[in-house]
């Protein structure tokens, strides 16, 4: 089944915004484990783009979570550069990385992390509540196709289903990055396809930059560019000259 093709007005409102929100330059990744050095980042130079969804493949301890995990600011380089827009990630202190995380990025997990006493609703005004310029939870469930399944409890729903809650939680503080790991990981094809599509449409219709780590080659297909992880390093780059709908994705 034949990629289709982007809608010019799509391509012209990305060719607008391509410019870089992260980059990257150098950036090394070493653990330390008792008298060995475990080399998870090797000298890593990417860019990643305003308004542009990137897939990230590799085989495990490639570095792919590392680097996510870096970008979020959920851990720091050894070495190396990473700038969001003009600032310079790897010299923020433990405080502004904390308010980096909370005013301009959004997770999403392969365990979706829900709150089981509270509603979908609920769930996403968890992070609503302190957001500094946040979406109705109702408008961002919404954009997941979750309108009618507001009030109903984590129990009361699918996996897919609750991984767009999840999906919906991170994207309703409004943040300019997307970051996902693995989020069809734990889900069969047919709510794989449902999740897929919650990103391509946030991704879409407000515009936020999506990076999405995945083992799964076809999801390579939905993306703008795809960047391909090897021992630490990224190996390789290619856009994607066409694109796929998630519903035309062979598991």
């Amino acid at each position: 089944m034949q990629a289709v093709k982007q809608p010019q007005a799509e391509r012209d409102a990305r060719a607008a915004a391509h410019a870089p929100l992260f980059s990257i330059s150098g950036v090394t990744k070493v653990y330390q484990s008792g008298d060995v050095a475990v080399h998870a980042l090797r000298g890593v130079d990417a860019i990643l783009y305003e308004g542009e969804l990137a897939v990230m493949l590799g085989p495990s301890g490639s570095g792919k979570s590392t680097l996510l995990n870096i970008l979020g600011g959920l851990d720091t380089a050894t070495a190396g550069s990473i700038r969001f827009r003009d600032e310079e990630l790897t010299k923020l202190s433990d405080r502004k990385l904390t308010l980096y995380r909370r005013d301009h990025v959004g997770f999403v997990f392969q365990f979706y992390n829900l709150v089981p006493s509270l509603t979908a609703r609920e769930n996403v005004a968890l992070v609503t509540e302190i957001a500094r310029k946040p979406m109705k939870p109702e408008d961002a469930l919404y954009l997941v196709g979750l309108e009618n399944r507001m009030s109903h409890f984590p129990a009361q729903l699918s996996g897919g289903e609750q991984q767009r809650v999840a999906i919906a939680r991170a994207i309703a503080k409004k943040p300019e990055i997307l970051l996902c790991d693995e989020p069809t990981g734990a889900l069969d094809s047919k709510t794989g396809v449902l999740v897929l599509e919650a990103l391509t449409s946030v991704n879409r219709q407000i515009g936020t930059s999506t990076a999405i780590i995945t083992h799964n080659a076809e999801i390579r297909r939905i993306a703008h560019r795809v960047l391909y992880f090897s021992d630490g390093r990224i190996a390789d780059t290619v856009e994607n000259k066409e694109r796929a709908e998630p519903r035309e994705i062979e598991w």
